[in-house]
């Protein structure tokens, strides 16, 4: 055993930001288990200055989670600019609904813009599998 495996991975807080896709509606309404949608359903775009603390490169996969749940999936990066660390992307679906408080503050509407998770490095694990969630 080197010095390193006793070492945590980096770890952040991001707030995520989910939003909808037009390719995912597409893959979802072919195919809701299919492996289009998950693809498409399981990412995380992240500030490449996140990515880099992370030590993980995009097509790495990374854990979410947060009192409310934990999914792992693939990271890339956004591209976005202006730089935005802290804040990241997620398309809406299965993977990111598991990580949304059922608090819904008297509004009926869960809080799908604001959601806080912690994310670190999953080297090695699998993208959560959609049929695991239901």
């Amino acid at each position: 055993m080197d010095f390193g495996s006793f070492l945590a991975a980096p770890e952040i807080k991001v707030k995520v930001v989910t939003y909808r896709d037009i390719f995912q509606d597409k893959a979802m309404i072919e195919n809701f288990f299919g492996d289009e949608y998950k693809n498409i359903s399981a990412i995380i775009k992240l500030d490449s200055a996140d990515l880099k603390q992370l030590n993980v490169k995009k097509g790495d996969t990374v854990i979410l989670k947060n009192s409310f749940g934990r999914v792992v999936v693939r990271a890339e990066e956004s591209g976005y600019e202006p730089p935005h660390r802290g804040v990241a992307y997620m398309p809406n679906g299965p993977l990111s609904n598991m990580l949304v408080s059922d608090e819904t503050c008297g509004k009926e509407i869960p809080r799908f813009k604001d959601i806080s998770v912690t994310v670190t490095s999953a080297k090695g694990e699998k993208v959560t599998e959609m049929g695991s969630l239901f």
